[in-house]
């Protein structure tokens, strides 16, 4: 039987970054094909209640920082808890990585995990289009097709209507990961996403 994921996302999510290798690896070894679906968050959260980061509460911004660095040493990932570019749009890398996914989903989860450990290990700013074309080099992608497919008016669309898709499917933040339209929310429900996969 075919296995086959959504993976809904902004490439600003420290929780998205916290799960992405893994979440490769879970689809990886289950044999599950996955779809790279960059969303506007800030749309998402217009329609079902979220709040950006600094609207929010001042105890859930402290206990944000408190399970983030809990995560990060869990799983020996770098993270630098105050990034020199956050908060920062998602919108432009976002489009990079909906060029890549045309040219399929490797390239698409490659960039992706890259643009992540910008933002969160590497201290880059992930909306400056030098910074893209540098990560996609080093990723051994074509920046110069990735940045004109970035800007094609089409792939804004794209963006667009995955947006739309995911308030449809009642997705409120990120990642998410839905399979067989059953929704796991954030990082942390990797391994209940794994025992489905594994049904």
């Amino acid at each position: 039987m075919t296995k086959h994921v959504d993976y809904y996302f902004t490439p600003v999510s420290p929780y998205a970054y916290l799960g992405h290798d893994r979440f490769v690896a879970i689809a990886h070894r289950q044999q599950a094909s996955i779809s790279v679906k960059p969303v506007d968050l800030g749309k998402v959260f217009g329609v079902s209640g979220g709040l950006p980061l600094k609207q929010r509460a001042a105890q859930r911004q402290a206990y944000r920082l408190v399970e983030l660095g809990r995560w990060a040493r869990y799983l020996g990932l770098p993270m630098n808890m105050h990034p020199a570019f956050f908060p920062v749009s998602g919108d432009l890398a976002s489009k990079w990585i909906l060029a890549a996914s045309s040219r399929g989903a490797a390239d698409a989860l490659k960039l992706t995990g890259a643009i992540l450990r910008a933002v969160w290990a590497e201290e880059r700013n992930i909306a400056d289009a030098g910074t893209l074309s540098a990560i996609a080099r080093e990723q051994a992608l074509d920046a110069d097709a990735l940045e004109a497919g970035a800007a094609a008016p089409d792939t804004a669309a794209r963006y667009a209507s995955l947006t739309q898709e995911a308030i449809d499917r009642q997705v409120f933040g990120s990642p998410t990961y839905v399979y067989r339209d059953e929704l796991f929310w954030g990082q942390d429900r990797l391994d209940f996403l794994d025992r489905e996969l594994a049904k």
